[in-house]
């Protein structure tokens, strides 16, 4: 039997940059641990599967595995699935896909241009907000001095999903000059649910964007990331929640993945209600590159 599949760069304003991922169609026939063979065969930083050509309870069952786990949520994952779907499973223009994941199901909805699909856009789950951390041990995993992060906001666990751990540092030299140190790394996540960290500055390579971020993530085997959607949701809401731009929403341009040459472009928009809940959604562009089939 054969399975379809599709390459398509996630975030991407070009071929070739954002993130890559691979997404197979149509995988009722094959087991878990097939599954994550073919995941780890394509070595790409996830890889997705479609269940079925077909709805079920108002969405499409999807899974996603890492190079050596089935993940809950993943940012990138979600919305390259949703424009395969749109572009090969439904053919037609649609303003909403629904994907279900292991966290629940992930709504994807899509702006057009010229009848192809531009900005797509992902509602992520309420963000949770745990543990802070020592700004000197945040600094030594990051193998930076402790002057470098900034003073004025915490650093701090979060998640929409997935959890992060969210770095602000005063400039994009700042930014540029993180190395992560394994022993210092080790110690700062050993007792923490989040095993990644974004660092981010609000200073840009691109003028037209807001923020420089990276990820670095050793303890799954990435070294850095060239976009990450999890994270940076995670990191909307820690704008908001901390009002970093000191007003209770925003609609932001985040860049990523500049250091190793994978340019890539996040919009985040997020807002926290009266009641204090917080909103957050994650859009870039997805751009096909090939496809293929596994036999």
């Amino acid at each position: 039997m054969s399975y379809p599949f599709y390459l398509v760069d996630v975030f991407a304003e070009t071929r070739y940059a954002g993130n890559q991922l691979a997404v197979v169609r149509d995988a009722f026939g094959l087991t878990e641990t097939e599954m994550q063979n073919i995941a780890r065969e394509m070595n790409y930083s996830e890889t997705t599967f479609i269940m079925s050509d077909q709805e079920r309870e108002g969405g499409y069952d999807v899974r996603i595995f890492s190079l050596d786990q089935e993940l809950p949520f993943a940012g990138h994952p979600t919305l390259g699935t949703a424009f395969i779907i749109q572009q090969e499973l439904i053919g037609k223009q649609v303003e909403e896909v629904n994907l279900n994941l292991k966290i629940g199901q992930i709504p994807v909805s899509f702006d057009y241009e010229n009848d192809k699909p531009g900005e797509l856009w992902m509602r992520q789950v309420e963000p949770s907000f745990g543990r802070t951390f020592d700004r000197g041990d945040a600094a030594a995993s990051l193998n930076i001095n402790q002057n470098l992060i900034d003073q004025s906001f915490p650093v701090q666990e979060v998640s929409t999903g997935l959890p992060f751990i969210i770095v602000p540092l005063v400039s994009l030299d700042a930014v540029k000059s993180c190395r992560i140190d394994n022993a210092g790394y080790q110690k700062l996540i050993e007792r923490a649910e989040a095993k990644s960290i974004l660092v981010f500055c609000p200073e840009a390579y691109n003028q037209a964007n807001q923020i420089n971020a990276r990820m670095f993530d050793l303890y799954h085997g990435i070294a850095e990331d060239p976009a990450t959607g999890s994270a940076n949701g995670c990191l909307a809401a820690y704008l908001v929640k901390n009002r970093y731009y000191g007003k209770p929403e925003l609609d932001l341009r985040v860049e990523q993945g500049y250091e190793i040459g994978r340019p890539s472009l996040l919009l985040l928009k997020a807002r926290e209600s009266d009641r204090g809940a917080i909103s957050v959604s994650v859009g870039g562009r997805v751009i096909m590159v090939g496809r293929g089939e596994l036999i």
